[in-house]
């Protein structure tokens, strides 16, 4: 007769509750997450000047490209900037250096 032993079957079942424990307590932690998209996910993040910003030209952010306004004067390409606001399509940025600390 075939037979299993029971540490067998105990140490399987504590594995597999450990298991399920873990992605339950990630599930709920992943769901509690406040979601973060659009202008709110932009503002106050750095962004690469592409075409220079005199006052309007090209920025970088997170692999896109968009169209961007310089409120702090010219920015030549390379440099970072800080997106300040976002209407429509368009970025509003100002360099990286003159941002104010708070």
């Amino acid at each position: 007769m075939f037979r299993v032993s029971p540490w067998l079957i105990a140490g399987v079942t504590i594995v597999i509750a450990a298991f399920l424990a873990f992605v339950v307590t990630r599930v709920v932690q992943v769901s509690r997450r406040q979601p973060f998209s659009g202008s709110e996910e932009l503002a106050g993040k750095t962004a690469t000047v592409k075409a220079a910003l005199d006052p309007e030209g090209m920025v970088l952010f997170k692999g896109e490209r968009w169209i961007a306004e310089s409120e702090s004067g010219r920015v030549e390409p390379g440099e970072e900037v800080v997106i300040t606001k976002i209407e429509g399509l368009k970025l509003y940025v100002s360099k990286k250096n003159s941002e104010v600390k708070r």
